[in-house]
């Protein structure tokens, strides 16, 4: 399985110290030539390499960390997203209304026509996304939500495989509409940091 993180803000970043700790390769991209960040990927990791965005599209779980009103120009990557998993770990006030009543990670889904989309790892902030998971004995929680639940089930190995305790929120209608930032009304679980422990 190889990744990518497209974007490389603060939240890419936090994403990046996420797998440089536990060894895991991933992509780095932005629309910047890859020379522009390599000292920063450098900085957190071996595991973190710097490339272009038409080789970071051709991994097979691509993390979104760009900012909100950019991810269409990210879609237009590649003609067709099937067989690809989109995390969504985006955030936006713009209100429902401006994106045709649904929530931001289903409006996310059709503009990655053919993707399977997750939403997840979009509600900590950056610095304490990018700490250590592993806290007073327990794992940080990650909500998860997917019209795929395979996918899901998926990233939720993955997140697990990263040091996080993942939760399923259901479907992107339903589960996405509690990560999701609308105009000035945050959802329910945005920036609830929560910590599981194992029995």
């Amino acid at each position: 399985m190889k990744y990518a993180i497209i974007g490389f803000g603060k939240i890419g970043h936090a994403l990046a110290k996420a797998f440089a700790r536990n060894g895991i390769e991933v992509v780095v991209a932005t629309t910047r030539a890859p020379e522009r960040f390599a000292a920063d990927a450098a900085a957190i990791g071996p595991t973190i390499v710097p490339n272009t965005l038409a080789e970071a599209v051709k991994a097979d779980v691509i993390f979104l960390a760009v900012r909100f009103e950019s991810h269409p120009e990210v879609a237009k990557a590649l003609p067709d997203w099937k067989g690809k998993t989109v995390i969504d770990a985006m955030n936006t006030q713009a209100p429902l209304e401006e994106l045709g009543g649904v929530p931001s990670s289903a409006y996310v889904a059709r503009v990655f026509a053919g993707a399977r989309v997750v939403k997840g790892f979009n509600h900590l902030v950056a610095a304490v996304l990018g700490q250590n998971p592993a806290v007073h004995g327990g794992r940080r929680v990650v909500f998860l939500a997917s019209d795929d639940d395979g996918a899901a089930a998926e990233m939720g190995a993955l997140a697990e495989q990263l040091g996080f305790a993942p939760i399923q929120l259901g479907g992107l209608s339903e589960g996405g509409l509690l990560v999701h930032a609308r105009g000035k009304s945050w959802g329910h679980l945005i920036f609830k940091d929560l910590i599981a422990f194992d029995r």
